[in-house]
């Protein structure tokens, strides 16, 4: 029974096979093939039994000839009206693309090498698109070749992929390095490749492995450079803040004479100076050095911040007692250019729990510099108040303003709003830097809004207990415009449009139209 299947399958093939070289049409339809097959079998039967029939009543020299050209004849007919018949009540289907006679054509479609391995991951066949290109550097990779050919320190991760596929894995990626059979010259030993394997199932069992090697050397070539210059630029960071620390240090020593003994020549202890010129030179020399020690002072701040080196010490005081203080020193300051300098603490803001010396600094640096962007005639406030469980100090100004396309560079080291061409005011561009610096290292944030010719106003919140000491937030993007300068909001259980300040002894604004500052330097 089996042996007469296969004859059967055989013989159908075969007509198939020449039904699709003699129909004109590029693909016949399954019903066309099968009218087809019956005619053949048919025509089969009846090649032998024609001729014995017409034997009965002609000579057999004539009935051979006559039967066989008549059975040629019938079959023919039969053929063309089975699929005439087969066609016409057949649906119309789209010409379809004749399907890829073997899988080695189709392998031989894809990028770069492709190798197909048995199970013990020898080669079997090499196919691929760029096949010609490997194959004129490597030696043959059939059987263990492909295997010998990649690098010793490399082969162990090819056969985990391959005994991943084996253990019943549909797909491994791993990165190889091949060693070049020959070399060109200025080429490289190793080529670095990219292998995706892919299990090879038939009839629901794995038959072999497929591995798609890519060439990927421009690939590693880009990564090894980018490593590179990363590695470059954190040695020249690191460089940086080492020649800036030490830089620093052997400044501090020299500063410490010229500004002792300048003070010495000032309060001439030793004498009394010739004339008003020479006291002059002495205070410019006294200032200068001052100017020098306070930037040399940010420099190494900065270094310890950027090092991760700052250590804060946390303890309570009073806000009042730092906002005044800043007054004091600042007072002078602000007085010779010109510009008024307020201050406003609302009631209940009473202590903080926070590095005492930061604050301080934050208010010095922020206070300056709004100082020293604001013409004469301006005003300079100060504002503390809380907001939740934050102290929120305000610095705000009446003076140039920031355009605000410039607002997103602002706090980055060494960053000034005026080019070096048109600049009118000093400074090293450190000051906001080391102030949201110190603020990160609270756990809090920093917002800016300023518009150009009417102010700028800077808010710093920070955690009232200080639980965000350990734990740094990222700093908040800049808020939206305020009002120059701004008025302190109405709090719940405040009956005046200006509230009092803390016992500190920081006097009340006045009441009609709020105005806008409670004291002045």
């Amino acid at each position: 029974m089996t042996i007469v299947r296969n004859i059967a399958g055989r013989f159908a093939s075969r007509v198939d096979d020449a039904a699709r070289l003699w129909l004109p049409r590029p693909a016949p339809t399954e019903r066309e093939l099968s009218a087809i097959r019956t005619v053949a079998a048919s025509a089969l039967i009846a090649f032998p039994v024609a001729p014995l029939a017409l034997a009965a009543v002609l000579p057999l020299s004539l009935a051979l000839p006559v039967g066989a050209g008549l059975v040629g004849a019938l079959t023919l007919v039969g053929g063309l009206a089975a699929v005439g018949l087969a066609g016409r009540n057949a649906r119309p289907v789209l010409p379809v693309a004749e399907p890829v006679a073997s899988p080695a054509l189709a392998y031989d479609l894809f990028a770069g090498l492709v190798t197909l391995h048995d199970l013990r991951g020898s080669v079997t066949s090499v196919h691929g698109r760029d096949a010609v290109s490997f194959l004129a550097w490597m030696r043959d990779p059939a059987g263990r070749g492909f295997i010998e050919q990649i690098h010793v320190s490399d082969r162990i991760a090819f056969m985990r992929a391959i005994d991943a596929i084996r253990l019943g894995a549909n797909g491994e990626t791993v990165e190889l390095r091949l060693e070049r059979g020959s070399m060109t010259e200025g080429g490289a030993q190793l080529l670095h490749i990219r292998c995706e394997l892919a299990a090879i199932v038939e009839g629901g069992e794995l038959s072999g492995i497929l591995v798609q090697s890519r060439d990927i050397s421009g690939e590693v070539a880009l990564k090894v450079d980018a490593a590179a210059k990363a590695q470059a630029a954190e040695s020249a960071n690191e460089a940086k803040t080492r020649f800036l620390a030490a830089v620093s240090h052997e400044l501090r020593t020299p500063l410490n004479a010229i500004l002792g003994f300048s003070d010495i020549l000032t309060g001439e202890y030793f004498g009394r100076l010739e004339n008003d010129r020479q006291r002059e030179y002495v205070a410019l020399i006294n200032q200068s050095g001052a100017h020098l020690l306070s930037v040399v002072n940010t420099m190494l701040d900065m270094s310890k911040i950027e090092a991760g080196r700052y250590e804060l010490i946390a303890e309570p005081f009073v806000v009042a007692d730092a906002v005044s203080a800043c007054e004091a020193m600042l007072g002078l300051q602000a007085e010779a250019k010109g510009v008024k300098l307020a201050s406003r603490v609302m009631r209940g803001v009473g202590e903080v729990h926070a590095d005492r010396r930061a604050v301080q600094q934050i208010l010095i640096n922020l206070v300056g510099n709004a100082i020293k962007f604001t013409d004469a005639g301006g005003i300079v406030t100060i504002d503390a108040e809380i907001a939740g469980a934050d102290l929120r100090l305000t610095v705000s100004d009446t003076g140039i303003g920031i355009p605000a396309e410039k607002l997103a560079c602002l706090g980055q080291a060494f960053m000034q709003v005026e080019n070096e061409y048109t600049r009118k005011y000093e400074g090293t561009g450190l000051g906001l830097a080391l102030v949201k610096g110190l603020v990160a290292l609270h756990g809090g944030r920093f917002e800016i809004s300023s518009r150009p010719r009417e102010g700028t106003v800077i808010r710093i919140s920070l955690p009232l207990d200080g639980s965000g000491i350990r734990d740094a937030d990222q700093l908040a993007d800049a808020g939206s415009i305020a009002e120059f300068p701004p008025r302190l909001k109405i709090q719940a259980g405040s009956t005046s449009l200006n509230p009092g300040v803390s016992a500190s002894g920081v006097e009340k604004g006045g009441a009609a139209d709020g105005e806008a500052y409670a004291k002045t330097a």
